[in-house]
């Protein structure tokens, strides 16, 4: 069976960081850090007694009842999913596209990787068909498949897999005695709650997932890093995190004191955060719908973005204008549109699809500005879309990619 070809993806370290939030900075957020600046004390490895209880609350609210010896923290998702991945052991499946940094973490640890086919609605939970034969096949080849990494609420594709897909790839992943890794950075990102249906794979069988969620998705710019750990309630879930947190221990892997503070306040949702938290989702919902219609108008394909901060374009239909620009492949599409809109295009390859197809993400954060004064301006505008320097962003984005027709 065939792995995935490392070199198809580009250097690791050139590989792209999460979509920010593009807005100013929350002043009770710097306030925090800035307090606990000259704390001498550093958090311990998996985090403080006060970050790991507001962790817990926070998913007590979200109906996954967590003591705290069952959280970590760490400087980062990445951190904690190499951690995991040493943990777990054995060959590591995840779906394709999926998460830029998810795969880096088990090449870094010589572990084989397997992508599996996701279903045409929507990205981030392999098919379960797919993921069954997928297993089949390692294991016919002598592999040692054990851990599946999904996330319903997904980067790239920024679609939200629907409960009965989420139910169906679970079914699979449980009875091949796979152990389940939910990415859920975006869940507290949904365009619209009230339409879409985020189910987390830990409501269905929480002794059998272990949730992870990166605080720079819904709170945290990523200049600070630090990320929470949800581990399965049973016995083994208490040996997986004392795995775990020897991993994170022999990595240095700390959450930064002030950092610490920060993310603690966050996760307690005061009205300040949850406030700025909507305003911010409201705002990248409109642009990142803004952005589908031109993509699409111009002949593209894109499933319409859900949650996030992005989406994720297939050019396929304008590989013969492509074509006579010089574009070939993801590569080669990632460095025109880079330069061509200004913005950062990051292709499919790296995010684990063939380097042939012809995807990109495309983040919304370059939408709202350049500078702290237009971005404080799209924070108070009540249509942001008719801001002079976001409908010219847009304007300028439409007309790239209506030249590609």
């Amino acid at each position: 069976m065939r792995r995935t070809d490392p070199e198809g993806h580009g250097p690791v370290r050139f590989g792209p960081p999460l979509p920010a939030q593009g807005l100013p900075l929350l002043p009770e957020l710097a306030a925090v850090l800035s307090a606990a600046a000259g704390h001498p004390h550093a958090v311990p490895p998996g985090g403080s007694p006060a970050l790991l209880d507001a962790a817990c609350g926070y998913w007590d609210r979200r109906g996954l009842p967590t003591e705290r010896d069952r959280a970590v923290a760490a400087p980062g998702a990445p951190a904690l999913l190499l951690a995991l991945t040493a943990a777990i052991g054995g060959d590591v499946l995840l779906p394709r596209p999926c998460a830029a940094w998810w795969e880096p973490q088990a090449r870094a640890l010589g572990r084989s990787v397997f992508h599996v086919a996701t279903p045409a609605e929507c990205g981030g939970v392999p098919d379960p068909y797919a993921l069954l034969e997928t297993v089949r096949r390692i294991r016919a080849e002598g592999g040692d498949p054990r851990l599946l990494v999904l996330c319903v609420a997904d980067d790239p594709t920024a679609t939200v897999a629907p409960p009965e897909l989420v139910h169906e790839t679970m079914e699979a992943a449980m009875g091949e005695g796979l152990h389940l890794v939910s990415d859920e950075t975006w869940r507290d990102t949904l365009h619209d709650p009230h339409d879409t249906v985020l189910l987390s794979p830990a409501e269905m069988l929480p002794d059998r997932v272990t949730v992870v969620t990166d605080l720079a998705g819904p709170f945290l710019p990523p200049g600070w890093p630090a990320a929470i750990a949800r581990f399965p309630a049973d016995g083994d879930g208490t040996g997986l995190r004392d795995r775990v947190l020897d991993v994170l221990t022999a990595l240095g892997a700390r959450v930064a004191t002030p950092v610490a503070a920060a993310a603690a306040y966050a996760l307690d949702e005061p009205a300040a955060v949850s406030e700025r938290l909507a305003i911010a989702v409201r705002l990248h919902a409109r642009v990142a719908a803004a952005a589908h219609r031109a993509v699409v108008t111009a002949g593209a394909l894109a499933l319409p973005p859900r949650a996030g901060r992005h989406l994720y374009a297939d050019l396929a239909p304008l590989r013969s204008a492509l074509a006579t620009r010089g574009v070939g492949d993801a590569q080669e599409a990632e460095d025109f549109l880079t330069a061509r809109l200004g913005m950062p295009a990051p292709g499919g390859h790296r995010f684990g699809d063939d380097l042939g197809e012809l995807r990109v993400r495309l983040s919304t954060d370059p939408f709202l500005g350049t500078t702290d004064a237009e971005r404080a301006e799209v924070l108070a505008a009540p249509d942001p879309l008719e801001l002079p320097h976001v409908e010219r962003a847009l304007t300028l984005f439409g007309a790239a990619f209506e030249d590609l027709r």
